[in-house]
């Protein structure tokens, strides 16, 4: 599993960061990514539906957002 953490970032960095890492991953590969900008919390699922990769779990603790992401297959 990728670990990025993006705490402190404000918007766009997390999203245009996890972009970037999401385009190195290979299928199935899991990305855990850490924000504390509230944004995030519509910004990077917005980014998933976008690439078309799966949103395993989003999760809010204080001001820490993280998302556990799967990278998705590559269509036929």
């Amino acid at each position: 599993m990728t670990e990025l953490d993006l705490s402190g970032l404000k918007c766009p960095l997390p999203v245009l960061r996890t972009r970037k890492v999401l385009r190195t991953l290979q299928p199935g590969d899991l990305l855990r990514v850490v924000c504390t900008d509230p944004l995030a919390g519509i910004d990077v699922p917005n980014l998933i539906r976008e690439t078309g990769d799966i949103l395993e779990d989003q999760r809010q603790e204080n001001a820490t957002i993280s998302f556990l992401i799967r990278k998705a297959a590559l269509p036929a």
